[in-house]
């Protein structure tokens, strides 16, 4: 088995068609074919099911897909590792990150980092909490930030950098836009605009509801944190969002208000894979990150 059979065989099953995968692989359509066959030949059985132009897996072809495809992330890895033994200032790094990060904290780290080592390259995934989480344990990404920090998910390890106050967004034209602050059972009139069910930051919010004993009414939903901010400054409902989604400028035509009660804050973190050890580009920056956020607190104290 040669590993160019195994990275034809990926290609097509993953375009299900034999000639997009030759094309994407900038090779002859016979070469793949060939290549194919070789491999059902040595292996002894049908990986794919012939349609016309097009093809699919068989029962066995998608449990041998399964396989090929971690050995060719061990592979890749290897490779990786290799380069960065050689200089870790030059390798790559797959962060993923929610929606609620991209604005301020994501870009001050890196930032901050790229200032130190220039040359080290990023793949950032924007991605829904669980997702991250699934992400890292799969091996798609390195690591990831989000808040707050899983407790119970014994394949990622983490750490928490800081905690963070989550705060209300109000119209400028509501009524309780000019008190200093708020306790959060005077919204439980208003119309809420949050994520959808299932991201954790919705999760939250409901759980502080929950501490007076109601559901917050929601009249719209949204999967970015710039569209919940837009909706709230074009006076459709109120929100809680993370503050530091706040911290270079406030959408036009709304006011933030602490919550005085309940008091409710997410922790956020970084967390990476417990059962693999990181390539040493990867390392560097998770070091860096843990070393950035822990010179914060001792200044902001």
């Amino acid at each position: 088995m040669e590993l160019r059979q195994i990275q034809y065989f990926i290609e097509v099953a993953k375009r299900e068609h034999v000639t997009e995968a030759a094309m994407a692989l900038h090779v002859a359509q016979s070469a793949v074919s060939r290549q194919i066959f070789n491999l059902e030949e040595e292996l002894g059985v049908d990986l794919f099911i012939r349609e016309g132009r097009n093809v699919r897996l068989t029962p066995i072809g998608k449990i041998f897909l399964e396989h090929m495809e971690e050995a060719m992330k061990v592979i890749d890895n290897a490779r990786q590792e290799v380069q960065e033994y050689l200089d870790p200032e030059q390798g790559k790094i797959r962060i993923g990150f929610p929606s609620s990060f991209a604005a301020y904290t994501l870009p001050t780290i890196i930032s901050a980092f790229r200032e130190r080592y220039p040359h080290v390259k990023f793949e950032l995934k924007q991605s829904s909490y669980r997702d991250l989480i699934s992400g890292v344990i799969r091996g798609d990404i390195d690591m990831a930030l989000l808040g707050p920090l899983p407790k119970q998910e014994k394949k990622v390890r983490g750490d928490i950098l800081f905690t963070e106050r989550i705060v209300a967004l109000l119209p400028t034209h509501h009524p309780l836009a000019n008190k200093r602050s708020l306790n959060l059972n005077e919204l439980r009139d208003d119309s809420f605009i949050l994520f959808p069910k299932g991201f954790v930051l919705r999760e939250i919010v409901e759980n502080a509801c929950k501490h007076f004993g109601f559901e917050p009414q929601v009249s719209f939903e949204g999967e970015d944190i710039d569209a919940i901010k837009g909706l709230v400054s074009a006076g459709l409902g109120v929100t809680l969002i993370p503050e530091v989604t706040l911290v270079d400028s406030l959408p036009r035509s709304t006011v933030r208000l602490p919550i005085i009660e309940p008091d409710v804050t997410r922790t956020v973190g970084v967390i990476i894979p417990a059962e693999r050890k990181l390539l040493p580009a990867e390392k560097l920056f998770y070091e860096f990150v843990l070393e950035f956020f822990s010179l914060l607190d001792r200044f902001q104290k």
